[in-house]
Parts: structure tokens; C-alpha cells; sequence
């Protein structure tokens, strides 16, 4: 079946009279019938703390969308990443982490690993099957995001597996949101998201999700979430899973409406390029069309230069895009952001302001006209 009708279908009762979706079921306390259900081995809950059906139902959902076998989940995106690694990391291994990763997930890198003894070496993400020559007897893991945080380089993902051996790959996998981008099928070991994002949709939740095809290495995850008592709530999880149901036809106009800004911001004499990995202009556009289905709203452009009030003024008269972190909710955002400020193995010289957009679901006629006026006063303004 296409994606489309598996959402549609997964993770629902069948059996009987029942609701169309799994209901809410919360608890910390599980009773046991009798002593022998108590110490059986084979007892599929026995706390709270482990999910109840709610989470199941989400997991399975969530392992049919990816093309996996174990899911775990945890409260955020960003702790997602950081449980993957501390399924692997240990003083004296070594993990190889792309120069575009999410700066917080390089925070964690530098200020949680480092100093309990894991070498961290940042990587170029255009390196492809180049990677060969980083990787060391105590390299237990690659971890990737294609495309990169803020300046959207797609990364060469088979490349990367056929020089990695038998090494782990690890994969953020949020901005194709296992809709676009299948990475499991093409070399992954670990597909990661930020449900907070485009599978829940409304920027109302948070939720990560940690999907992997080896149940060797599901199991591994697994217990570093037990040993590290995560937890996640059945409503977000319930949240999360109604999300899914409309996921393929809100991606579908997020990457309309997002390509159709990304063009008209081409023509604009206010920016000089645009990071959007669905452009013909994109460096690895050719990449994006070998490995994506599609792409989702979010992506980058630099202006040209300018003064930093030219870019406080165009962002204080934006109406219709708001200011903020996150994304992939029904609505717009523009964040200017400082990539320079968090790389190490690559440089960053761009001489115009980043801004990254999420292009929500507002009428694309309204978008442009809101960024035009706000152009044109910034302009003045400056």
C-alpha cells in the first residue's frame, strides 16, 4: 500500500465495535491478575513508565511509515538524538557527527560527551564515501541530517554506508518526516525525528521518535531509554498519532507552498541565494531528486548584504510570520540565524543574513504580499 493509505489504516482498532482511533489510555500502576502473570517472563507491561497502548499503537505507526522494525520514543526531538547516542557512546569511543547538525545536538556533543571521555569529531556533510578516512577502530557511530540544519546541504547517504562498513548510522530524518525520505532503505540504521514537528503538525506537542531496522540495535536503544527512565506521555503520543492520519496531505502543500515562495524569493533583488534543496539552483539538487520524494516547507535563503537594521525592520513588519524556534506547524515562520557561529570543520562565509522560513498553510498570495511589504519598508527603514 502507498503511505497515503497506510496512515489512514495503521494503528487502528478492527476488531468489533470501536472508535476509529486508539483511545487515550493513562496509567503509572499495572495490576497483575495473579502471581504467576506477576514473574512470567514473557509479560508484555509491568509500569507506566513503559507505555501503554497509546504508545504502542504510535509505535507501530511510526515503524510502518519508516520501513523499520523497533521504535522508541522519547519527550523531544532533541533528547531522540541524544539517547541514540548514549545507546553507543562510551569513554575511549568515538563518534562522527556532521558539521551541519542541530546546534543543540552539538551542545550535548561538546558539553555532555566530551568531558565523560567520547571523542566527537565534526565531519563535512558533502564528504560522501570520503568518510573512510575518519573512521577509526573506536568509531562506534555516524551520525547525519540531510538535509543540515539551517543550510539545507543534502548529505550522500548510500556513500556514507557503503564507506561505513559495519558502523551504526544514525540520521535525522525530521524534515522529510519518513514521507519524503526513506534513509532506512538507503543505508541508515537509525531514522530519528522530532514528532513535534511534521507528524504532529500543530505545534502543540513535543515527542521524538528513534526508528531502526535492526533489532539488535532497537533492543540496544531501548534499554538506554529504560536505564534512563524516559518517559513520554499517551496524550502526546495520541496527539502525535492523529497527526499522522493527514500527514502525506499537509507535506504535500507544505512543499508546494514552500517551493512557490522559495521561487519568488529568487526574483527578489534583496536576496542573493536561496537554500532550498527542490531548486534546480541547489548545489545537490541532483542528489535531493536521486534519494527525496518530495520536500517540506522549510528551508533558507541569504540576503544580500545589508545592516543588521535592514533585517530588524524586515522582521519586525512581518504579519504573517511569526518569530520563533521549532517548525512544521500549519504556520509561517522566519528566523535569522548565525550558522558561522557553530561550525568547525567547515567554514561558513556567506556575507548576507540567513534567514530560515517555514512556509505554513496560509494562501502563498498573502505570504509574498506580506514579504514584500515588509521588503519595501525595510528598505526605507534602512
Amino acid at each position: 500500500m502507498k503511505d497515503d493509505t497506510k496512515l489512514c489504516h495503521m494503528a487502528r482498532p478492527h476488531d468489533g465495535l470501536s472508535m476509529v482511533n486508539p483511545s487515550v489510555e493513562r496509567g503509572s500502576t499495572v495490576l497483575f491478575a495473579d502471581y504467576e502473570s506477576f514473574v512470567a517472563r514473557n509479560r508484555q507491561r509491568y509500569y507506566g513508565r513503559h507505555g501503554t497502548d497509546t504508545h504502542t499503537a504510535l509505535k507501530e505507526a511510526v515503524a510502518d511509515l519508516e520501513g523499520g522494525e523497533a521504535v522508541t520514543l522519547t519527550s523531544s526531538g532533541l533528547s531522540a538524538v541524544n539517547l541514540a547516542f548514549l545507546a553507543f557512546a562510551e569513554p575511549g569511543t568515538d563518534i562522527l557527527v556532521t558539521d551541519t547538525t542541530y546546534d543543540p545536538v552539538r551542545s550535548f556533543c561538546d558539553g555532555f560527551l566530551k568531558p565523560r571521555g567520547v571523542s566527537i569529531r565534526y565531519y563535512d556533510p558533502l564528504i560522501g564515501g570520503g568518510i573512510e578516512d575518519l573512521i577509526r577502530p573506536e568509531t562506534v557511530l555516524i551520525h547525519t541530517e540531510s538535509p543540515g540544519s539551517l543550510t539545507f546541504e543534502i548529505q550522500d547517504l548510500p556513500a556514507i554506508r557503503a564507506a561505513a562498513g559495519d558502523i551504526p548510522i544514525s540520521i535525522d530524518n525530521t524534515w522529510g518526516a519518513g514521507y519524503f525520505y526513506k534513509p532506512l532503505n538507503l543505508g541508515a540504521s537509525i531514522s530519528i525525528q522530532s514528532a513535534t514537528k511534521y507528524m504532529g503538525g500543530h505545534s502543540d506537542v513535543f515527542l521524538g521518535t528513534i526508528c531502526s531496522k535492526d533489532a539488535t540495535i532497537g533492543q540496544k536503544i531501548a534499554r538506554t531509554a529504560t536505564l534512563l527512565g524516559n518517559a513520554t506521555s499517551p496524550d502526546d503520543a495520541y496527539a502525535v498519532l492523529r497527526g499522522l492520519r493527514t500527514l502525506p496531505t499537509r507535506l504535500r502543500e507544505h512543499e508546494t507552498q514552500g517551493l512557490a515562495l522559495a521561487e519568488w524569493l529568487e526574483q527578489r533583488p534583496e536576496v542573493a541565494t536561496v537554500l532550498h534543496p527542490g531548486l534546480p539552483s541547489h548545489p545537490q539538487h541532483d542528489l535531493w531528486k536521486r534519494d527525496f520524494t518530495g520536500a517540506s516547507g522549510l528551508f533558507s535563503v541569504i540576503l544580500q548584504p545589508q545592516s543588521e537594521a535592514f533585517t530588524a525592520a524586515l522582521i519586525n513588519n512581518l504579519k504573517l510570520y511569526g518569530l520563533g524556534y521549532s517548525w512544521g506547524g500549519f504556520e509561517s515562520l522566519c528566523l535569522p540565524a548565525w550558522p558561522e557561529r557553530s561550525r568547525s570543520a567547515t567554514d561558513w562565509n556567506a556575507q548576507g543574513q540567513l534567514l530560515r522560513f517555514h512556509v505554513g498553510l496560509e494562501a502563498i498570495e498573502d505570504l509574498t504580499g506580506d514579504l514584500a511589504n515588509a521588503f519595501e519598508r525595510a528598505s526605507s527603514v534602512a
